[in-house]
């Protein structure tokens, strides 16, 4: 146990003060209780009826104040506290597709809303990363718990080149793994047994993208890897299945979403597919994560229940103390 006021623990040097003057006072009313029954006042036997007992209601009254004292000097004690824990990590389609406006304003620009929203949103015990896939992947933002940084990861995103969906969710595997996997010919064609990624239940992968893949590793495999490691994959479809035209290197380029890739991606992994009409529908995605809970010790300040324990007692004293004595302490 700490405090926040520790000097305020000086009031249990009351104590010992508070004792003297109860001694002193039980004195006194024994030697006037003797004076009264030499008297024929009052009866001998009524002095020690009560015996020790009589005692009771300050020593209850004693533990009350040695509570309060404590509560002045506002304690705290290290208590398990339940929490969400685990880790995400957003993979964010910045390829060429994803300037399309069948999504208002455009994809990329709607699914930066939505993830940022999302990164807003999760509970301080969820890690979250951040990786840019288009021709190739990159590792904008390792797991962490600064949202900040994260947001402004976010909104730095742009867009351009192709897209291999493949490499961008290898190297989000990657990044919670946190450990190289070695791409061997035998993945390349859908061989997983001899890689060896760990278990990690509470990671999870969220896909942002038109489903839309030019190249790189299949997709596919990289789900069922991401499946042998305990991790689901929640794709996000952003477009519409109309689609829209793109100018790319001068040409026009046709781009649909495609949601049978992304939603095999998502059920080869244990996942859940979510098609994004607007950038609110990736807020949805959250409870198709399974994050844990965990218990974390934490400081949390108990003066109140210092301070109930400390009121209850005195209570407890006041009525004993009148029901025996017939008078409080």
């Amino acid at each position: 146990m700490s405090f926040i006021w520790p000097l305020l623990l000086a009031t249990l040097l009351l104590i010992p003060l508070a004792v003297f003057a109860y001694l002193n006072a039980q004195r006194t009313r024994m030697a006037q209780s003797s004076n009264l029954a030499t008297s024929g006042l009052v009866t001998i036997g009524s002095l020690s009826a009560l015996g020790r007992r009589r005692h009771l209601p300050f020593i209850i009254f004693l533990i009350g104040f040695i509570l309060l004292a404590i509560s002045f000097a506002r304690p705290q004690m290290a208590l398990a506290v339940p929490q969400l824990s685990g880790t995400v990590v957003l993979a964010v389609d910045v390829s060429n597709s994803m300037a399309a406006d069948d999504i208002k304003p455009t994809r990329l620009q709607a699914a930066q809303a939505a993830a940022s929203e999302f990164v807003r949103q999760q509970p301080a015990g969820v890690s979250i990363g951040l990786v840019a896939l288009g021709s190739g992947a990159q590792v904008i933002a390792k797991p962490t718990d600064d949202r900040e940084e994260l947001l402004a990861a976010i909104d730095r995103l742009s867009s351009g080149g192709g897209t291999q969906i493949g490499t961008g969710l290898l190297a989000a595997l990657n990044t919670v793994v946190d450990e190289p996997i070695i791409v061997t010919p035998e993945l390349l064609e859908g061989d997983i047994s001899g890689v060896s990624v760990g278990y990690h239940p509470s990671a999870a992968i969220v896909l942002a993208s038109d489903g839309e893949s030019t190249g790189g590793p299949d997709p596919n495999v990289v789900a069922d890897l991401a499946a042998a490691a305990g991790v689901k994959i929640t794709t996000v479809g952003i477009g519409s299945a109309d689609g829209a035209v793109i100018e790319v290197d001068g040409y026009q380029v046709a781009t649909a979403l495609d949601e049978e890739a992304l939603g095999q991606i998502a059920e080869l992994s244990g996942g859940e597919y979510y098609q994004a009409q607007d950038a609110s529908a990736l807020l949805q995605v959250y409870d198709g994560l399974d994050m844990q809970w965990q218990a974390k010790a934490e400081e949390v300040e108990v003066t109140g229940l210092f301070s109930l324990a400390a009121v209850v007692l005195f209570l407890i004293a006041g009525l004993l103390s009148m029901r025996w004595l017939g008078r409080v302490l």
